[in-house]
């Protein structure tokens, strides 16, 4: 048994009698959906036309949502329907991004996550959904898709239907008759921030820059000899805000300090480029771990439910890389607690112990890629390139804020020397793969859409001058007079607090333009 919809926008005349039903039925707060209707206009006054497009969730049979969930509060019954369980939820908006279809919203009332259930306590009562009953025109049809009587079967056997973005892989179970393309491709679709419904994304971010522009209109389809290919007008939707705010940008900022403190000193301790002394066996431990505990404490305080934070570990679902990252970030804070320990109380930093910080180091910059490459919602995250720029940035972080504490340590010049090797390789090496991101071809459009909008829309000034400018390029030029022309700490310093800076200004940049593409 597969539970499904199939929607018949040939039959639907727009008329919200669905949105309202849902809400009535499940006391669905104001400001928030489980179900919408939206309006695209195609066409130029008097030869216009409008397209209606029934919006919600698609009960995947391979439902990201469910795979991200950290504390399975969300889960597929063995009807196909993927249900949720309020009581779980820790509010940590992963859901929201793993979906790519806009269908999960926080509900203000409780402060975690909700979405269409399918109307199970109708279904379990042998009743249709509120919003098939309620639609006057019956273009909403629901039912067993493996029960081949079954109508919704027939339909979807014999005619021509759609489905919205199959090429994701969750193996949607919505499915659209005479759907109009355009309600199919969002980011296809000027979004001009108007409309009697339709709210600019926050944070000052608008993917749509100038409509109709192909060389700085992010949402225009290039075809041919680039002529943008304009698939109508968003006339009515409804919001969704960035599920992720400045907190997962200071998160990505302060874990990799933490974790690259780790990776730089056992990489200069292999090398012997770094003496055993109080700075190696005191000092850079506990900023590595001064580091990490505001990590974990950004990721609970970023949580809509903190006062549940603990489910990640009594109710765990093993797939989630939000789950999988937690106990790494713990037993990271472990290691580095013997490391910090056995220096303060033996003045050492034992061989094997270094090894299993700078392994577990490695674990904790790198997981997040893993993380962000279940949010299948947002292509821009979905780069194969991610756990490299992860480590890169792991490395500038680690080597930065050890030459502050280094030059406020007077630790040997040597050592400082080093350690500006070590963040001049990689600021180069977080620029060259960020150039790459930006230059290469994108596996899709949306991908492509988001880098523009960092490169080229609202976000482009402070990204090539914020970042580009005074976070790679001066740190470079600084970094190569320190280097070149002797023992000039301050430059050094300088240099790490620019790049720090830069490195920040990134993560907060690389966040808005992953949700800066419209998913419904």
């Amino acid at each position: 048994m597969r539970y499904g919809f199939v929607i018949d926008q040939n039959r639907c005349i727009g008329c919200h009698a669905c949105t309202v039903a849902c809400k009535e039925e499940h006391n669905v707060a104001v400001g928030v959906f489980r179900t919408w209707v939206k309006y695209v206009e195609r066409g130029t006054f008097p030869q216009v036309q409008r397209h209606f497009g029934v919006m919600r969730c698609n009960h995947c049979d391979l439902a990201p949502c469910v795979e991200i969930c950290p504390t399975s509060a969300l889960y597929r019954r063995t009807d196909g329907i993927v249900d949720f369980d309020n009581r779980r939820c820790i509010g940590c908006k992963s859901c929201m991004q793993a979906c790519p279809y806009d269908a999960l919203y926080l509900d203000p009332n409780t402060n975690t996550a909700a979405k269409c259930n399918f109307c199970v306590h109708r279904i379990e009562s042998h009743m249709e959904p509120a919003c098939v009953i309620v639609c006057p025109v019956q273009a909403i049809i629901a039912g067993d898709l493996d029960d081949h009587a079954s109508r919704i079967s027939r339909i979807v056997a014999t005619e021509k239907v759609a489905a919205r973005k199959p090429h994701k892989g969750t193996s949607p179970k919505l499915f659209y008759v005479g759907i109009d393309g355009a309600l199919l491709q969002p980011a296809a679709v000027r979004s001009e921030g108007g409309g009697f419904a339709v709210e600019p994304h926050d944070e000052g971010v608008k993917v749509a820059i100038e409509p109709g522009n192909a060389h700085t209109d992010p949402c225009s389809r290039k075809t041919g000899a680039g002529a943008p290919l304009d698939l109508g007008r968003e006339a009515y939707n409804v919001a969704h805000p960035m599920p992720w705010g400045w907190q997962v940008a200071a998160y990505l900022w302060t874990k990799s300090i933490g974790a690259g403190v780790s990776i730089v000193i056992v990489l200069l301790a292999a090398l012997g480029r770094l003496a055993p002394g109080g700075f190696r066996n005191i000092v850079a431990p506990a900023i590595a771990l001064a580091f990490t505990g505001l990590t974990g404490l950004l990721l609970i305080g970023d949580l809509k439910r903190p006062d549940r934070f603990y489910f990640l570990f009594t109710k765990p679902n093993p797939r989630s890389w939000l789950v999988r990252g937690s106990y790494i970030i713990v037993a990271y804070s472990g290691i580095v607690t013997l490391w910090l320990a056995a220096g303060v109380l033996l003045d050492v930093s034992p061989g094997p112990l270094l090894l299993a910080c700078g392994a577990l180091g490695v674990a904790a910059a790198g997981y997040t890629a893993f993380l962000f490459a279940q949010a299948k919602g947002r292509d821009i995250w979905q780069s194969p390139l991610l756990l490299w720029h992860l480590l890169s940035q792991a490395s500038l972080g680690g080597s930065a804020i050890l030459i502050v504490a280094g030059v406020l340590g007077a630790i040997p010049a040597a050592a400082i020397r080093e350690l500006d090797q070590v963040l001049l390789a990689a600021i180069v090496l977080v620029g060259a793969m960020t150039a790459g991101e930006i230059w290469t071809t994108h596996e899709s459009e949306e991908a492509r859409l988001a880098w523009e909008t960092l490169t080229h829309g609202a976000m482009s000034a402070r990204f090539w001058l914020g970042f580009v400018a005074a976070g790679v390029v001066l740190p470079v030029v600084l970094l190569a007079l320190a280097l070149s022309g002797g023992q000039f700490p301050e430059l050094s310093v300088a240099a790490a607090i620019v790049a720090l800076f830069g490195l920040l200004l990134y993560e907060d940049l690389w966040r808005q333009a992953g949700q800066a593409v419209p998913l419904s």
